[in-house]
């Protein structure tokens, strides 16, 4: 037996709506597992004025996709984390490039930017030499 019209509408965007909340959770795993990503929550983790700032527990939230901020290709990648304590919030900021296709991901500028504008410099290179400099 045939099912109704509107059945059939209903189905197919709880499906429609099913499958894109999936993609939408794949998209965010592909982010956090990434080296710039995980490079960068290294150098927030290990950087007590940002930590006193924030306060402890940190919080890492879902990226917003649609910021025009967040991008990633094949040699760059720049993204704003938002990120949050119990004593403030804001965003961590990450600047990030390789040499070539599957190379190593190398940080060119971490910051953390809190809700009231203050920016913290979490790392930069220095630019004496090509060793890194740790703020």
């Amino acid at each position: 037996m045939p099912m109704p019209l509107g059945k059939q509408i209903f189905f197919a965007g709880v499906a429609a709506s099913g499958g894109c909340a999936i993609l939408y959770y794949l998209v965010q795993k592909m982010f956090s597992r990434a080296s710039y990503y995980q490079l960068a929550l290294e150098q927030l983790h290990s950087h007590p004025e940002a930590l006193k700032a924030l306060g402890t527990p940190l919080n890492v939230h879902y990226l917003r996709l649609t910021d025009k901020y967040n991008f990633v290709d094949i040699a760059d990648a720049k993204l704003k984390i938002p990120v949050s304590g119990p004593k403030s919030e804001g965003h961590l900021y990450v600047s990030s490039s390789r040499d070539a296709p599957f190379k190593r991901w190398n940080l060119q500028e971490v910051f953390l930017e809190l809700k009231d504008g203050q920016q913290i410099p979490l790392f930069k290179p220095s630019r004496d030499n090509d060793e890194v400099k740790k703020e």
